[in-house]
Parts: C-alpha cells; structure tokens; sequence
C-alpha cells in the first residue's frame, strides 16, 4: 500500500487539500532545496544546437499532492523505540471514527493526522496517551527544535530499573537468610515491574495490535511465576527494561542526525522595527520583515541579502566547508552561519517553510518510501509473531502429549522460546540503518527519497550525465558572433537577443547580457515559439527570425559550414541567424566544464560504474567535451531520444540519470534512480529521487558509497538478528540456556543492530 505525501508540517487546512495518489512506482516530490525568493529555471525560449538548451517536454508529473482530509495537524510522540511502537500508534489512531489517514515518522517522532471534524483532535491525543505514549501537538505555540535534556538519572525509565535491580539484590540477599522470605521479594519485584508492561498490552490489544513484546513478556514472566522460578521471573523483567531502555538510547542516537538539523535555527531574531532592533521569535518573522544577523549568528529564515557582501558558512546545508561568498541581493539559506560582517536581510520564508523545514519534510517523506527489502520485512513481522507463538505454544504440547515429557520442564522452555520470538531486531535492522544512511546523506549534502532510492543507488552500473548545467557549470558565455553576408553584427545580436529574451536559460541569459553589455537596444519579438533540439523562432520588426542548430539549416553555403566545424571543435555550442529564408549570421557560446567534473567520473570509474554523456550537441563537440572527461558520449539527442536511451539501458541494469532542467526530465523519470543537481529546475527536482544541494559532482560517488555502505549494513543487521535468535532457539529447545538468557539474547540483538547501524553515523567520504 503507498504511503501518501503529506505536504505540512503543522498546520491545519480549513479546506480539502490535493493528494498525490500516483502509487509507489512514483517517488513523491522533492520540496525545493532553494532559499525561498529565487526563481527556478524555466523553459529555454531560445534555441541552440544543444538539446541540453533546448526546451522539451518537462515530463514530470504535475499533480499537486492533495489530502482528503478538511483539517490536518501534527503531534510529537515522545518514547518510541523502534518501528514498531511507530506501527502501533498508527494503529490506535487509525481505528478512530473520523480519521482519513494517520502517519508516524519515526526519525523525527511524528505524528500526522487527516481527519474531518475538529473534535477529533482531542480523542487523537486520548488514544495515543491510551497507547503509552506522551503526546505534543505541533500546532499549538511555539514549538522550540530543542530536546529535552533531562539527566538520565531522573528519568523514569531509569529511576524504575535502579528500584527494581535493588529489589533483586534484595531479595538475593534475604533470600540466603531465609528463603522464601526472598522468594516473596522476588513475586513482589517481579509484579511491581510487570504491571506497568501487562498494562500497555493490555492497551495495545485493544488498539489493534495484539502481538507486542509486551504481550509476549506479560505470558512469559506470569508463566514463570506459575512454575515457581520467582527469581528468575524478577530478572527477566530487569533485562527487559534494561534492554527497552537501551533500544530508547539507541533510537536517541540514530534520529541525531535528523535533529541535528532543527537545531540549526536559533529561536530568537533580532528584527529591525523603525530603525530600533528588537528581539523577537523566529515562529513570529514574517514575508518581507527585515533582521539583522551578527558574525556568529545563524540565519532563522530564508532571505534577501540587503547589505553589500558577505560570507556565509552553509556547510550544515551542503557539505561546503569554504563560507559561500554572497552579494547584494542574491538569496540565503536558514542556518547557515554569517562568518565576517553584520548583516541585514528580508526574510522571504514563511514560518515552517524555510531550506532547513523543506529539508526536514523531505526526509519525513521520504521514510515513508520504504525499501524493497524493509517493506518485506515489515510484512513479514507481522506473520512473524503469531506465527512463533503458534511454535512456542507446539513446544508446550507436543513433547508432553505426544512423548510423555514432563509438563514444567516443556512449559518453560516454551516460554523461552516465545521470548525468543519477539522480531524487535528483525524489524529494527534495516529502518535503524536507512535513518542513519538518510541523516549522513543530508550531512554531505545529499537528499535522498527515502529507502527505496538509497537502496537502488547501491546497485547502480551506469550514470548517464546531461551535459549543460550538470557537467558543465552553465554558465556559458558568448565566445563569437561572425556575420554573413551583408547584415552587421550589431543587427545579428539585436535580432537574436530579441527572439531569446524572457528566457532564464544559461545560453539565452548569456546572450540578453552579453547585448545588453554592448549597450544594443533591443526590439520587441512577437510569435515566439521553440521547437525542441531544433530552434526557436519569432517576429522581428516584421521579419520573420529564427535561431537554429546547424543541423537543422539547409540554406548554408561551405564556407559557412567550414566556420562551424571550426568553431565546434573547439567545444562551443553553434547557432545560425536565419532572417527570413536567409542564414545572416554565426553565434557561438562555450560553457567550462565543472572544477570536479574529472574527478568525480574517474572515482565513479574506480568503482566499477561506468559513465556515459548525454547531449544535443553535434558529434563534433559531445567528442572533445567527453575526450576531456575520459567517458563515454551519446550526441544530437533530443528528450525523446534521451529517454528511449535510458530506457534500453534500464532494461540492461540499474542507470541513474543526472540532470538539472526541465529537459532532463522524461530521461530522469525513466532511469532506475534520477539525480537532481540542487540549483536545477523545479521539474527537475521534484521528478528526482536525490538531490545535490551543494551542486559538486563529487557528491554522486559520497552518495552510491554510501548507499552501498548502507545494504552492507542492513544485511549484517539481519545475519545478527536471524542467527541470535536462531543460536538461542536450539539452546533453549535442548535446555542449555532459560528464560533470562532468552530476553538478554533478544534485546543484546536489537541493540547490536541499532549499534551497527549507528556506524553509518560516521561514515566518511572519500577525498
């Protein structure tokens, strides 16, 4: 079943919402790792010889995500553990009357609800404190991005596990004066401990998840009692508090990575009111409020620099360790931090909206797009379960039925085995390593969609790279301008900047600002309309003006064929001036390749992943480009073209496709895995399964080594948990090992998976 998307953090829509209701064979969007204020990339208007400059369809699914419900809201759920407690308040809170859909993410210990009537706000609190659970609504105040910090010696937990390991040594102690005084300790222990843990099966039974570990602990330990192993009833509680606590501390541990990242922003702004500097809650800043930031301070919110320079250290956002240099209007991020100057800026995010909230949201998603293999094992826990129960409670029967064993010595080792059975391990293993994996991605600067992309990009053989903006810098500049015939170059660049004004990509951009440099005035353009790969056209002072790829222009004479096979063996993009049925005029660009380009092909290389360039470029100039890069090249390719490629090779083995504009799209969404680059276009982005935010190449090595680090991880997790469990079912089954021993092995195996899984926390990226 997929999982749906849900857009808000916390806050409620007075109005039915849209959902995306594309099943799991589409990723859900990537939010925009912009700051908010900038302008995305668009369609290229204009034409060049490059299908990488050239508009195509944008191939991404449009469809806004819409929700069901006419209200939603979000709470914190404080003390899960592990997926399961997640699974269990889903559970409850779905069973309610009025709920449309209700989603846990464990990483961040949220909580989102659709439902339809107000009322129901309260009985959602209710049933998950029902559950065992505190609960924290979202909506309501200020919610501050700090944990608590409680010390550890005065938590409850805690504090329960000191009372009752002194009543165990209590009762050992009287126990060798007198022995069923010590015996009577031990029932008292041992009940005191069970209660609270009977209780919350009791309520989980109730709220539709029968099968817990406490279930299985509750029938254990009262089975015990009714043998007489008192004492060892009374342990087996102490170890299993010992080992939630543990899973709890493990839990903390892995959602660092993700908490992390909301501390980045300070809850406190300096704004600036009539001149006077007042300050006031970051949740209070709204669109176009000006704030200061001192040298040291971190950005609360998206916005517009107002001061003339300074350097921004993101490195908490990209990975970028040298402080960014910015300028007079141009954009910043929240939570990077001012290094050099004073600072003023206009926010420009919304409460909740900002590059650190967009970033969290797009992890919360992405838990919910499992991994094929944690989806499997999510399945299998819940057969799993009643299914060892059926086996322990055959153990208790069969050899005293059927072969005359003795009850009490059958009964117990049944009870062992239930204990054994508990899947918390099994079904820990592989959402404890994505978490970790998806957290580690974020610290490198990598956003990925959750498990199911992690776990492709560990299986990637070929990367097929767009050229423009994602090899290249896109950047590229206006190298020549030759004329032919007898127009002037003046006119050349008058007419072709005309048809391409308006358009935000490089190439066109290039060339506005290049004519507009030389101070040319530039006249209206009327009809314009581009044609992918090919050109684009428009009305000119009455003339009808096209700018097209060499490819596509029959009316040229050899002279200036010979000028632009010249010039593209250079490496520069061409395009001819056509004024009516005339070729006027030669206009070449020439884009610098990415400092990290080379690098990051050859460590792909290192890796066994071979790298392929994708291009609307002629052979000529996809050559020379893919001569420099040492990889392989696909030239005079146009977006249907480049999907029908991605496509055969998908059909051959895992391809992931990186690109960055609207044309990359179609091929992006054919591949197994789409990479965005971060400053791409919103098409781009959203049609991804990973982004770059930090737009260096070198980050698309990090994140497979990562990703396969991660599989490594899972599969060690799952050997640890499927061959403890197996070693101690033979031992106790023969006897050797009892009921404390049992639920050391289960909870010793699922902090052994949470632990291992927490490596991935240190991972480190090869230079």
């Amino acid at each position: 079943m997929c999982s749906k998307h849900s857009e808000c953090c916390s806050t409620k829509h007075s109005q039915p919402a849209q959902r995306n209701d594309s099943c799991c064979h589409s990723s859900p969007k990537i939010l925009s790792i912009r700051p908010m204020g900038t302008s995305s990339s668009e369609s290229h208007v204009g034409a060049t010889c490059s299908t990488d400059s050239l508009a195509g369809d944008s191939g991404g699914d449009e469809d806004p995500a819409r929700h069901l419900g006419k209200y939603q809201s979000s709470w914190r759920v404080v003390g899960m553990d592990c997926p399961s407690c997640a699974r269990k308040v889903e559970t409850a809170v779905n069973q309610l009357t009025d709920i449309v859909s209700a989603k846990v993410v464990f990483s961040t210990e949220k909580l989102v609800v659709e439902y339809n009537q107000p009322a129901t706000e309260q009985a959602i609190e209710s049933v998950v404190q029902r559950t065992g659970y505190d609960v924290h609504n979202l909506n309501q105040a200020t919610h501050s991005h700090k944990s608590e910090n409680t010390p550890w010696y005065r938590q409850r937990d805690t504090q329960q596990i000191i009372v009752i390991g002194i009543g165990i040594l209590f009762g050992a102690l009287i126990g060798n004066w007198h022995r069923e005084l010590g015996q009577w300790v031990d029932v008292i222990v041992c009940i005191a401990g069970l209660l609270p843990i009977a209780k919350s099966a009791l309520r989980g039974a109730q709220s539709g998840s029968p099968f817990t570990i406490e279930t299985l602990m509750t029938v254990a330990c009262l089975g015990a009692l009714y043998l007489g192993a008192y004492t060892e009833a009374a342990m087996v509680i102490f170890l299993f508090l010992i080992g939630e606590r543990l899973e709890g501390l493990a839990a903390e541990k892995a959602r660092s990575g993700v908490q992390s990242l909301m501390k980045l922003l300070p809850e406190q702004a300096t704004k600036i009111i009539d001149g006077q500097r007042i300050n006031v809650d970051v949740a209070s800043l709204n669109l176009g409020d000006v704030i200061e930031v001192s040298p040291g301070g971190r950005l609360p919110a998206d916005g517009i620099l107002l001061t003339t320079a300074a350097a921004i250290d993101e490195s908490a956002l990209t990975g970028e360790s040298v402080p960014a240099e910015r300028q007079q209007g141009e954009s910043l991020s929240a939570g990077g931090v001012v290094v050099d100057r004073v600072i003023q800026v206009r926010v420009t995010s919304r409460q909740g909206e900002n590059a650190i909230d967009r970033i969290l949201h797009m992890i919360e998603d992405a838990e919910s797009r499992k991994a094929p293999l944690e989806r499997f094992l999510d399945k299998f826990s819940r057969w799993y379960t009643p299914m060892m129960m059926g086996v322990a409670l055959a153990v208790v029967l069969i050899p005293p039925l059927i072969f005359s064993q003795p009850w009490d010595t059958w009964l117990y080792r049944g009870l062992a085995t239930l204990l054994i059975a508990c899947p918390c391990a099994l079904v820990i293993s592989t959402p404890a390593a994505i978490t970790s994996g998806l957290a580690t991605a974020a610290r490198y600067g990598a956003l990925i969609k959750g498990g199911a992309a992690l776990e492709q990009l560990g299986r990637i053989k070929t990367i097929a790279f767009d050229k423009t903006g994602t090899l290249t810098q896109g950047q590229p500049q206006v190298t020549d301008v030759i004329t032919l015939g007898n127009e002037t170059e003046e006119k050349i660049l008058q007419y072709a900047a005309a048809v391409e004004q308006g358009s935000v990509h490089p190439l066109a951009k290039a060339l506005v600002n290049y004519v507009e440099g030389q101070k040319i005035p530039l006249p209206e353009a009327n009809n314009k309309s581009a044609q992918a790969g090919k050109g684009v056209s428009g009305v000119v002072n009455g003339q009808k003006v096209q700018l097209l790829a060499p490819r596509h222009s029959h009316l040229v004479d050899e002279h200036a064929q010979s000028i632009v096979e010249r010039l593209e063996l250079q490496g520069k993009t061409v395009v001819y001036l056509q004024i009516a049925s005339e070729v006027v005029g030669i206009i070449s660009w020439q884009d610098q390749l990415r400092d990290d380009a080379q690098k990051a092909v050859h460590k792909l290389t290192s890796m066994g992943i071979s790298s392929v360039m994708l291009t609307g470029d002629n052979q000529r100039c996809a050559a020379g480009m893919a001569e420099q890069l040492n990889l392989e090249y696909q030239a005079q390719l146009l977006p249907a073209d480049k999907v029908d490629w991605v496509r055969n090779m998908a059909q051959q083995g895992h391809v992931a496709m990186v690109g960055d504009g609207i044309n990359d799209a179609p091929a992006m969404k054919s591949a197994s895995v789409a990479i965005a680059m971060g400053e791409g276009s919103d098409v781009a982005l959203e049609t991804a399964d990973a982004a770059l935010t930090h737009n260096r190449l070198s980050g698309i090595p990090t994140m497979i080594a990562l990703s396969q680090a991660t599989l490594a991880n899972i599969r060690q997790n799952i050997t640890l948990a499927l061959g403890l469990k197996a070693i101690f079912l033979v031992t106790s089954l023969c006897g050797i090992t009892g009921l404390w021993l049992a639920v050391l092995a289960d909870s010793g195996a699922t902090a052994l998976v949470t632990l291992n899984a927490l490596r991935l926390l240190r991972f480190k990226a090869d230079d």
